[in-house]
């Protein structure tokens, strides 16, 4: 049998068919757009805002406003680092995130592991309180964090922010769910064994849940860094600001805000939060695609 033979008895494409594949050639483009449109708004603002940092102030108060910058100028920078003492706030702020967030990694997987994998009374209480606390508004325990920090003297210094912040209750479920889908024969081994709970934790959990402690790392690490009405409130000497705070107090002008200073310092403030999403962007593109999928 010859090919044109074969082709001439080959059916044709059934109408239901060709409609399918149309629609469904239909849907990606409407997904395409989807996440075009997607991206603009989420990139646009930080695009705006490193744009808006090369601008003279007089160019940043123009109306209409202008997108690309008619005169660039570095000038915002330069009294940015001049007006501040930058390298200080810097490691203020470096300082009390990297604390913030060692800290998180550490309890929160302790906790996360106890409440996933430890039988004890009142477990699942204590989970159900614990999720029960992320619908508390932050505002509401803003006066009883400040008087606690006041009665043990940690007013204006970095504990007074780290210490309330040392463990969240985001960070113990995302652990707990991951850990959950850890095998208990795994561990049930390891104690017929003769090891200890925190050697399983340290030596077995542990390296399994990377994935999870990577991605919290990353979740607690910028709401630390970008933290601005807590610190606010406990740091009170200039000397203790972290880059935040820093900006909020001095970009203000006598009659306006400084908003070429702003727009500089935020775009200094986004960089080591992007270098660290940078860093570990696999590990937490894993806990999310694994996160809760067995519990």
């Amino acid at each position: 049998m010859s090919t044109l033979d074969i082709a001439r008895q080959t059916p044709a494409p059934l109408p239901a068919q060709a409609r399918s594949k149309r629609a469904l050639a239909l849907t990606n483009w409407w997904l395409i757009a989807l996440l075009v449109i997607g991206l603009i708004l989420v990139v646009g603002p930080f695009v705006w805002m490193t744009l808006a940092s090369l601008k003279p102030k007089q160019e940043l108060l123009q109306v209409p406003p202008t997108w690309l910058p008619e005169s660039p100028t570095l000038d915002n920078y330069q009294r940015l680092f001049d007006r501040l003492d930058f390298p200080r706030y810097f490691w203020n702020s470096t300082f009390i995130a990297v604390l913030i967030t060692l800290a998180n990694m550490v309890f929160c997987s302790m906790v996360g592991y106890a409440l996933a994998k430890l039988n004890f009374a009142g477990r699942d209480k204590i989970f159900l309180l614990v999720l029960g606390t992320l619908l508390v508004p932050g505002a509401v325990t803003l006066v009883p964090l400040f008087v606690v920090m006041a009665k043990l003297g940690l007013v204006d210094t970095p504990w007074a922010v780290i210490l309330p912040l040392a463990a969240g209750p985001l960070g113990v479920f995302l652990m707990r769910q991951f850990m959950q889908g850890i095998p208990n024969e795994l561990l049930e081994a390891a104690r017929v064994d003769g090891a200890g709970e925190f050697r399983i934790f340290s030596r077995i959990v542990v390296p399994l849940s990377l994935p999870a402690i990577a991605a919290l790392g990353i979740v607690t690490f910028l709401p630390a860094w970008n933290a601005l009405l807590w610190p606010l409130v406990v740091l009170t000497d200039e000397q203790h600001y972290t880059l935040p705070v820093a900006l909020a107090i001095f970009s203000r002008g006598e009659f306006q805000a400084d908003y070429g200073l702003l727009m500089a310092g935020s775009v200094v403030l986004i960089v080591p939060v992007i270098t660290v999403f940078l860093l570990l962007q696999r590990r937490f593109t894993e806990s999310v695609a694994t996160t809760g999928l067995k519990g």
